[in-house]
């Protein structure tokens, strides 16, 4: 029994990654589609990380095409992840792809929680990520990563990435005493910062996740006019009062043309660890309306679990501590939407154009 290339195409038409919600033909990932009588192969490249999604993909491509009525099938499953635009007058780092910069309005919402261990969701996916502590008085990504000792510099001018858990990190933490208070005014801190993105030897990133200070004053706002960003991610909490932080930290990133990848409400229930019993002590809904109110996506809820700050204090965050866990499962879906938003957007073309010298002759 032979199958026609129309048959095909049309049978790629009705498979739909649940991870974009579009089938492999609309979305352009299913590329050289050969048919020779009943034996059909197609590439399938996605642009976002999905180590855990490439066989339950290709089985359901590999099903399609039989009952459409393929004999063998070969189906090549691949990921391609591309640099993105930023923006705009702001240049984008060599050696790394697409920047995510997670902030919040406020401090104590478990922003640099979240970001480290989505950090470490896209790296279970198979991408290359690293994490650049931008909190310079209140830096926390070395003890949640587990690192001790001072960063390497094989030139005298630029430092060697720390790493830990398979992603690589920066953050001024590595080279102060624990103890020791930041005592720096705004413009050292951004000097800091951009020393910090700038001059660390960054190893072909996919991403790098950027832990934002809280607030919405001067230096956040420098930072975010300065750091070639993707998208940001807001953390919040439920609660009425870390919303009304949030929501200017969403207009701080609308005003510099960042685009929101969506919003993250964490300790969105209490879960109680002797009994189990879940209860919204900060209130509940509140990442919804906010959602709603902007029209952007509400990218997923964490529960106000025990378990994740003793993870994150050890130094083994949940992803990595309980990476079969319920919480991982969380992180690891609101990663791969941010990937997929990403994958999504803009592409950066500055790369294609070739650079054009002007000369007058005199």
């Amino acid at each position: 029994m032979a199958i026609t290339q129309e048959q095909a195409q049309a049978a790629l038409a009705r498979v739909v990654d649940p991870n974009t919600g579009r089938d492999f033909v609309s979305s352009r990932a299913a590329r050289n589609l050969r048919v020779d009588g009943a034996d059909v192969s197609v590439d399938i490249e996605l642009g976002y990380p999905a180590k855990s999604q490439i066989e339950p993909l290709r089985r359901d491509v590999i099903k399609a095409l039989k009952a459409a009525g393929a004999g063998n099938v070969s189906v090549n499953l691949a990921v391609r992840i591309v640099s993105h635009a930023v923006q705009r007058g702001v240049k984008p780092l060599p050696n790394v792809k697409n920047i995510i910069a997670v902030a919040s309005g406020k401090g104590g919402v478990g922003k640099s929680t979240t970001a480290v261990n989505l950090a470490l969701a896209l790296a279970a996916e198979g991408a290359a990520v690293g994490v650049l502590d931008a909190d310079i008085y209140g830096p926390s990504q070395p003890q949640m990563l587990g690192i001790t000792g001072r960063p390497e510099s094989r030139d005298g001018k630029t430092l060697e990435p720390m790493e830990g858990h398979g992603i690589q990190a920066g953050s001024i933490g590595f080279m102060i005493d624990v103890e020791t208070p930041m005592v720096w005014r705004g413009p050292m801190v951004t000097q800091a910062l951009e020393q910090l993105l700038k001059e660390t030897n960054w190893r072909d990133l996919d991403y790098l996740v950027v832990d934002m200070p809280p607030g919405t004053g001067d230096i956040q706002l420098t930072l975010a006019q300065k750091v070639p960003v993707t998208g940001a991610v807001i953390v919040t909490t439920p609660q009425d009062i870390a919303l009304l932080d949030a929501r200017k930290g969403l207009k701080m990133f609308e005003k510099v043309g960042i685009p929101i990848l969506g919003i993250v409400e964490n300790m969105s229930m209490h879960i109680c660890s002797n009994c189990g019993h879940a209860e919204p002590i900060f209130g509940a809904g509140g990442g919804e309306r906010m959602s709603r109110d902007y029209g952007v996506d509400l990218l997923g809820q964490l529960p106000l679990d025990i378990a994740i700050r003793e993870q994150a204090d050890s130094g083994r965050p949940t992803v990595v501590a309980d990476p079969d866990g319920k919480v991982a499962a969380i992180y690891k879906a609101i990663a791969r939407r941010i990937a997929v938003k990403i994958a999504e957007s803009m592409k950066d073309m500055t790369a294609k154009f070739p650079n054009i010298v002007v000369s007058r002759n005199t």
